[in-house]
C-alpha cells in the first residue's frame, strides 16, 4: 500500500489516519488555487474527508467550483472543508474567549476539533474585564473534557480559568490588542509565565493546533471513560 500520495510539489502523507487516529490537514495560505484543487482532488479520491486552514475566500470559491455541495467555509476561522463522510462526535471541548476579537482564532480551533471528531461548545467574550461574565458560565465549562482559552491583549484568560478547574485547558494567544502587545507575544509570555499548574500553550493565532490537541485529550478521555 502506497505511504503518500506523490504529486509534482507535494506528498500527501494518507497513512497518518492510521499512524495518528487523524488524516492530514492542508495549510492553504501558501498554495495556489490549482496546487490547492489537486491536493483535495487526491485526498477525495482516497476517501477522506479534507480540512484546510487558513483559506481566504479566493481559494474557497475555486475549491466550491470545483466540489460543489462537498464543500463548506467559516470565513471567520478561514477554515474549509469538504465532508464526504460525516465523522461522529464524541465529548465535549469548552472554547472560550476573553473578547468578541479572538473569535476568529476560536473559531479555527472550533472547526478543528469538531471536523475531528469533537462536540464544542462555545463561551465567547467572557474575559477577565468582566470577570463576572466567566463566574456566570464557569459550571458549564467545568463539565467538558477540556478547555480552550483563548485571548490576546495580556492574556490572562487561560490562568484565571486554570486556576479554577481540575480539568486540562489550552491556552491559544491571539494577536489582539495594542502596540505594546507586539501582535500576541503580551499574551503568549503570560501564558508561559502563568502559576496555574498544568495549562499547555500553543503558539500565537494558532487555533488548528489549540483545536487538534483538545481534540487528542477529549478522544482519550472518553476512551477511557467506555
Amino acid at each position: 500500500m502506497d505511504k503518500y500520495i506523490e504529486l509534482d510539489f507535494a506528498k500527501l502523507d494518507i497513512e497518518r489516519t492510521r499512524r495518528r487516529g487523524y488524516s492530514e490537514a492542508v495549510f492553504c495560505e501558501c498554495k495556489t488555487e490549482e496546487q490547492l484543487i489537486k491536493i483535495f482532488s487526491s485526498f477525495k479520491d482516497a476517501g477522506s474527508n479534507v480540512l484546510g486552514t487558513r483559506a481566504d475566500k479566493i481559494k474557497y470559491e475555486a475549491l466550491k467550483e470545483k466540489f460543489g455541495d462537498l464543500i463548506s467555509y467559516n470565513e471567520s476561522a478561514r477554515v474549509v472543508k469538504l465532508i464526504q463522510k460525516e465523522t461522529e462526535k464524541i465529548g465535549e471541548i469548552a472554547i472560550c474567549t476573553g473578547g468578541t476579537g479572538d473569535i476568529p482564532t476560536a473559531e479555527e480551533a472550533a472547526e478543528t476539533a469538531e471536523f475531528y471528531g469533537s462536540n464544542v461548545k462555545k463561551y465567547y467574550d467572557i474575559g477577565i474585564a468582566g470577570i463576572h461574565r466567566l463566574f456566570d458560565k464557569i459550571d458549564e465549562i467545568k463539565k467538558a473534557n477540556v478547555i480552550i482559552a483563548a485571548a490576546g491583549m495580556e492574556g490572562a484568560l487561560g490562568g484565571v480559568l486554570a486556576g479554577m478547574v481540575d480539568i486540562p485547558v489550552i491556552a491559544l494567544p491571539t494577536s489582539v490588542g495594542y502596540g505594546t502587545s507586539f501582535n500576541g507575544l503580551s499574551a503568549l509570555l503570560t501564558m508561559l509565565n502563568s502559576c496555574a499548574e498544568g495549562m499547555t500553550v500553543v503558539n500565537i493565532d494558532n487555533g488548528f493546533n489549540a483545536g487538534y490537541s483538545a481534540g487528542q485529550i477529549n478522544r482519550l478521555i472518553e476512551r477511557k471513560n467506555k
